[in-house]
């Protein structure tokens, strides 16, 4: 290991430590899977559309009719709401998030000890592994063979040698080799914070549901601005206006129908509690929107190791290519080799077989995904190789034969070979003999079959890639059931893959399992099936993989895995158990087909107060509705309804657009309700004997409560018990406010008559065949 002159060699003291942490020199960063609880409070306080509800309340307050301004409790109700759920979600995430928490390994007075990366101080001397995340900016003391992988940083994805006294950036991952650095810049100062809170903390990625339901929100605040003073302006016009507070109250209430005040808590909530569910299955969602992402996934991309096995190696057998199979200096070879200061996987399984020897390392060239071989330089006894047959003899040679037969058994075959001498830096020696063959064996996961067939009855593409010899690749997705490989001599070897990313993804079209693959090919195969219009999930557990999941749709990552993969993934699979994805799918296809039911809801309220609004425009007459009668509608039509479909149980697989579904449900089933109100509101006007405004307003309201109950049985469909307890329970409430005049008259301003309440009924029911008979016809253009 070469070595530059430091006077820290033994790292910090403990009152040097203390002094930096009282000055404020630690990694600390403010990260974490949620936003903190001002930062809740705040955004479900200080919203547009409580700001907008605030105001029409203030105004409605200003007329002295309190019950007008009964619709200020949603405010509080939501902001209640959305408060206390996301708080404990934050609890339970943050408590699941320890668990994935990175670690670091520092040197203090002499001796190596883990610590929570937030608890690095500056000029600590840390240990990098391979596999490692560089946690600080600083200046390597000593260095092994080692190499970075700096494209989280440069987008340069081929790894950088470091020798001693070279810098080390945080955010770079270690993909070969170890070494030590001493942090010369932490906390704010470093990459690390900005790279780490960027993997971590409260984000969205790209989600259809956010995407739509924001576009929603702008076409609406657009169309109040237009319309909000057009309403004014008509209600002070109106022959039915009799002063000023009966404009503002019709302009209030027309406002106030196009606010879809529960549409972002509902979606914020929806993910909230699909990411509580997943984290008791010990599912890590490190964003939010990551369920609904892995619902619309048509392509999984799969890791071997780790994945469709335990990733536990153990060693199997030895085969000599002549001689005893126990040849002594073979075996202290590969005890060298095992105790390399790199080991990964492999190494440990060794290093349980051949533990001792009495060889001195003078040098060596560490393991990398890249290479896909690792050797060790011997006192008077050679270079010794071990690595992948067809790499380490890429001419081929009876001992990569024989490596080939024990592959296609599911075993991964490593071949050892001597030469004289070293190579030249990373090259590997000249004249190599092959001296053995290291047969290691991994166990199948049992729920490895279960899951892939899952994904496959939904339509899923499967795609199988793995740094391993490919027929031994082969043999386990023929064992746990891959679709479209039926042995293992049909698995592909990467080296042959094209470069061009539209012939890789051809190929990638027609073979499911590819051995010999690099990460730089990993991340390649997800830009090709990316560039096909593919939503791609990546799974791993590997530095090898993280890369890849960075650049996949969504990144699932294996608890045990690296901390650079956990770091980059919006999922992590904490006790590392594949079958929870089809728990994550579900999860995420709950979301999507509920919000969607919840976004006709309130976008159906949206687009019939909007028609009210127009015809009011046009006709000059009072708005139809009060305040208070739309709050009533509401919640029995569209919150507590909303609330109840968003968050029950949905097993709808996902079909693409969103918006384009819910507009087409939304805008004629609006209409026809709009119209209907207004119909019933002339009719109660002409039929009622006084001809007052009261018969025209109770017949309307009845209108829109019938309709709107209509419309929610067609999006409740189809029925299950729960939901017609609910569609019953909301029928029966709101004819118990028609049916008391206490509550019907005295605070939803209801002056309900026999002859009115018909005129309600028949033209309710009128609406309700017609909205019916719209959505069948929107079903049938979709179908």
């Amino acid at each position: 290991m070469s070595e530059v002159t430091d006077v820290r060699a033994v790292g910090l003291s403990a009152a040097e430590v203390a002094r930096r942490v009282e000055e404020g020199r630690t990694n600390a960063v403010r990260s974490g899977t949620s936003r903190g609880v001002g930062q809740i409070v705040r955004a479900n306080v200080v919203t547009p559309f409580n700001g907008l509800l605030t105001a029409l309340f203030l105004v409605i307050a200003a007329t002295g009719r309190w019950q007008n301004g009964l619709f200020g409790l949603v405010v509080l109700a939501n902001t209640a709401i959305g408060v206390f759920q996301e708080v404990r979600a934050k609890r339970t995430l943050d408590r699941l998030a320890v668990l994935n928490a990175p670690r670091a390994r520092v040197i203090r007075e002499g001796a190596a000890s883990e610590v929570d990366v937030a608890d690095v101080v500056a000029d600590d001397l840390v240990e990098l592994r391979t596999g490692d995340q560089v946690v600080a900016d600083g200046a390597l003391t000593a260095a092994d063979g080692l190499e970075v992988d700096e494209s989280l940083l440069t987008g340069e994805s081929d790894p950088v040698h470091k020798a001693a006294g070279d810098e080390v950036r945080s955010g770079s991952i270690v993909v070969a080799g170890s070494g030590r650095f001493q942090a010369t810049a932490v906390g704010a100062q470093s990459y690390a914070s900005r790279l780490t809170a960027e993997a971590r903390r409260f984000t969205v990625v790209r989600s259809e549901l956010v995407t739509g339901t924001n576009r929603l929100l702008r076409w609406i605040s657009l169309m109040m601005l237009v319309v909000g003073p057009l309403l004014l302006w008509s209600q002070w016009r109106s022959p039915d206006t009799h002063g000023w507070q009966d404009a503002m109250t019709g302009a209030v209430a027309a406002l106030v129908g196009m606010v879809p005040e529960g549409l972002v808590l509902l979606t914020s909530l929806a993910f909230m509690v699909a990411a509580v569910a997943l984290a008791r299955k010990q599912t890590l969602a490190q964003e939010l929107p990551a369920v609904e992402v892995l619902a619309r996934v048509d392509v999984v991309c799969l890791d071997k190791t780790g994945t469709l096995t335990h990733g536990d190696i153990v060693f199997d057998s030895l085969v000599a290519a002549d001689g005893p199979d126990g040849a002594d200096d073979v075996r202290q070879a590969l005890a060298l080799l095992a105790s390399a200061p790199d080991a990964n996987a492999t190494a440990a399984a060794l290093a349980e077989e051949f533990t001792s020897t009495g060889w001195r390392r003078t040098g060596g060239v560490p393991f990398s995904s890249s290479r896909k071989w690792s050797s060790v330089d011997t006192d008077g006894h050679g270079t010794w190789v071990l690595g992948a047959p067809e790499m380490v003899f890429p001419d081929g040679g009876p001992l990569p034969e024989r490596a080939a037969g024990i592959a296609a058994d599911g075993k991964r075959v490593l071949v050892l070979a001597s030469a004289p001498a070293a190579g030249d830096g990373t090259s590997l020696p000249a004249d190599l003999t092959g001296r053995a063959l290291v047969v290691l064996a991994e166990r199948i996961r049992d729920d490895a079959a279960d899951t892939l067939r899952y994904f496959a009855e939904q339509g899923v593409t499967l795609r199988v890639i793995s740094g391993d010899n490919p027929r031994t690749v082969g043999a386990v997705a023929v064992a746990v059931g891959v679709p479209g490989i039926s042995s293992a001599d049909e698995a592909v070897d990467a080296r042959s893959l094209p470069e061009d990313p539209d012939e890789l993804a051809e190929v990638l079209e027609t073979s499911a399992v590819y051995g010999r693959v690099t990460p730089q090919q990993k991340r390649a195969i997800v830009g090709a099936l990316q560039r096909r219009g593919h939503v791609v999930a990546m799974t791993g557990d590997g530095v090898n993989d993280a890369m890849a999941l960075k650049d996949a749709d969504i990144g699932v990552a294996m608890g045990n895995g690296a901390a650079a993969t956990r770091a980059v993934a919006q999922l992590v699979l904490l006790d590392s158990r594949f079958a929870h994805l089809p728990d994550v799918v579900a999860e995420g296809r709950r979301v999507i087909a509920n919000i969607e039911r919840a976004a006709n809801l309130f976008l159906v309220k949206n687009v019939y107060s909007l028609v009210l609004a127009l015809v009011v425009l046009v006709s000059g007459l009072a708005y139809p509705l009060e305040p208070i009668q739309l709050t009533m509608i509401s919640a029995l039509t569209i919150g507590i309804p909303g609330f109840v479909l968003a968050l029950g149980p949905n097993r709808r697989r996902y079909v693409p657009g969103f918006l384009g579904r819910v507009l087409r449900f939304a805008v004629p089933t609006g209409v026809v309700i709009g119209l209907a109100a207004f119909g019933g509101d002339l009719l109660g006007r002409s039929l009622d004997g006084a001809g007052g405004r009261e018969g025209g307003q109770t017949a309307a309201a009845v209108v829109v409560l019938v309709a709107s109950l209509w419309t929610l049985s067609l999006l409740a469909r189809p029925f299950t018990g729960w939901k017609v307890a609910l569609l019953a329970g909301l029928a029966a409430a709101a004819a118990v406010v028609l049916a008391v005049p206490v509550l019907g008259e005295g605070v939803f301003l209801l002056d309900v008559t026999p002859q009115r309440l018909l005129v309600g009924l028949v033209v309710g029911a009128v609406a309700a065949g017609l909205v019916e008979l719209a959505a069948r016809l929107v079903r049938a253009h979709e179908g």
